[in-house]
């Protein structure tokens, strides 16, 4: 192929690009003034009641691309959406929400594969094992143990948890088991995998799994710099990471320490946390990638991501009482609301949180993500729980 002709499949590739997204992102439309907490929450929530009855089976679905239908279900998110649904049932619609945890639950159960693992990427018959997904359905089952005390799912998250620690290297790392989806170089992220083990730790009182956890914490404070960002940590890009993964990684710490009593972990993780806020824009938009001076590479918000760093900064603002968190997650979760449509005529739209802002940024490009909707209702449920705004 010479010069001409990849000048010119890069030239249409770019104007089909520009015309998807002339024609896409229009359809999803949000009341920028709309900053009732209520409204987003109830709405995100049905979001997610939908997704998950949009299937045949039990999961819930990855999203929708705008225009099309609901997609496969995806193992990875289902747990951890499985886990939101076990902490709002508490207070919100709590038998609805439990019944549909537990369904859930079962559902990964019935998948699981043979050796523990849970599959990488959406429902599938090739399925292989991914560790970070394996983690996040823990998350969910662990949840699940505690409020239901279901042997089922505990001995779903026994042999997930032997499989974990069976895959750990020495230094707490793991290279083995990762996602054929992943970068398996840069995978600092995997943290939060091992708070889902830590978590079944607890849940199935273990202390090896727990021990495992700490293990791979300290193998992540060893890849962050003093100014908290993180080597290794992105899904594709570990010079520019996504928020996503470096909130995945904060959030990962935050809880391994607060689960253990490891101040040094909530400590890496408050690091990150700062550098977050100083880059913090007075609307609440934080760049969806960042270099290793948390200086933005990207013009676009990665929302899933902030939604993500909103969670640490409220459960930071619980933990250490400092307000400056509190006013962070409080900005970020403005800026979300004014971006997320809970009007929309289509059901398959209306309620679920895009991956990006502007919808065809570069995460989740035009698509509706559960994950980026998850991540939406925990931040906006973790406010609730901390009064009134300042």
């Amino acid at each position: 192929m010479n010069l001409i002709q990849k000048a010119f499949r890069r030239s249409r590739r770019e104007w089909d690009r520009f015309s998807e997204t002339r024609r896409l992102a229009p359809l999803y439309s949000p009341d920028p003034s709309n900053l009732d907490n209520d409204a987003h929450l109830s709405a995100a929530l049905e979001w997610l009641i939908r997704a998950q009855d949009a299937g045949e089976d039990r999961g819930v679905s990855y999203g929708v691309k705008f225009g099309s239908d609901f997609d496969l279900s995806y193992p990875e998110t289902t747990g951890y959406i499985c886990q939101t649904f076990v902490e709002l049932s508490r207070n919100v619609a709590g038998s609805e929400l439990l019944k549909r945890a537990l369904e859930m639950g079962y559902w990964e159960a019935d998948i699981q594969l043979p050796e523990g693992a849970v599959m990488g990427g959406k429902i599938n018959r090739n399925a292989t094992p991914a560790l970070f997904n394996t983690g996040m359905v823990l998350l969910g089952w662990s949840a699940l143990i505690r409020a239901t005390g279901d042997d089922r799912i505990k001995a779903a998250a026994r042999r997930a948890a032997d499989w974990m620690v069976a895959m750990q290297e020495p230094d707490g790392n793991w290279i083995r088991g990762n996602s054929r989806f992943a970068n398996v170089k840069a995978t600092v992220y995997n943290v939060k995998a091992a708070w889902g083990l830590c978590e079944a730790g607890l849940a199935l009182n273990r202390d090896d799994y727990l021990q495992a956890a700490v293990k791979n914490a300290e193998y992540c404070v060893r890849r962050q710099e003093p100014n908290g960002w993180y080597r290794d940590c992105c899904l594709d890009d570990p010079i520019r990471p996504l928020l996503h993964t470096i909130a995945y990684t904060m959030q990962g710490l935050l809880e391994i320490g607060r689960l253990t009593g490891r101040k040094d972990l909530v400590a890496a993780a408050r690091r990150t946390a700062d550098s977050e806020i100083a880059i913090l824009g007075d609307d609440g938009f934080l760049p969806g990638r960042q270099d290793s001076s948390f200086k933005a590479t990207v013009s676009w918000c990665c929302l899933t991501g902030s939604a993500q760093t909103s969670i640490v900064c409220t459960d930071l603002y619980a933990l250490t009482g400092e307000t400056k968190y509190r006013e962070a997650a409080q900005r970020i979760n403005r800026y979300l609301m004014a971006r997320h449509d809970t009007r929309n005529p289509d059901a398959r739209l209306r309620g679920g949180l895009p991956g990006s802002w502007p919808v065809d940024g570069g995460y989740g490009s035009l698509c509706i993500l559960n994950w980026a909707t998850k991540f939406f209702v925990d931040a906006l449920a973790r406010e609730k729980l901390t009064g009134e705004r300042s």
